[in-house]
């Protein structure tokens, strides 16, 4: 097999084996998880706060005001859901962790509704 479609399969796996969310938003954390690290100008160990701030921002310019209903159709719903996310695809090997990393640090950082609805309407996405 070549590696795309190894590396596919390994995020359906993590996908299947935790049940929790579908294939796309372990791809996002990826995505967003490569966008901070080149906001950053460094590959590198970045924070649950850095990667979250990434999610927000990845999801305003992708998704807009939708970004609230892709998440929720992904069985996202929270920061804390993405937190799952990145702990999952650690488990799955395609991430690394510190050992001051938690969970903890995707706890309750923001509102969903509030950063890719209210904000969009009121100008301050």
């Amino acid at each position: 097999m070549d590696e795309p479609r190894d590396f596919m399969l390994q995020v359906e796996a993590i996908s299947e084996t935790n049940g929790s969310f579908r294939p796309e938003a372990y791809l996002f954390v990826l995505e967003a998880v490569e966008t901070a690290m080149a906001d950053r100008g460094r590959r590198g160990h970045i924070s649950g706060l850095i990667l979250l701030d990434s999610i927000k921002d990845l999801g305003r310019d992708r998704y807009g005001v939708m970004a609230t209903d892709v998440f929720s159709a992904w069985g996202v719903h929270s920061t804390l859901d993405f937190g799952r996310c990145v702990f999952h695809l650690v488990d799955g090997g395609l991430l690394s962790k510190r050992d001051e990393d938690s969970l903890r640090d995707f706890i309750d950082r923001y509102d969903f509704r509030q950063v890719f609805e209210k904000e969009y309407f009121m100008g301050q996405a």
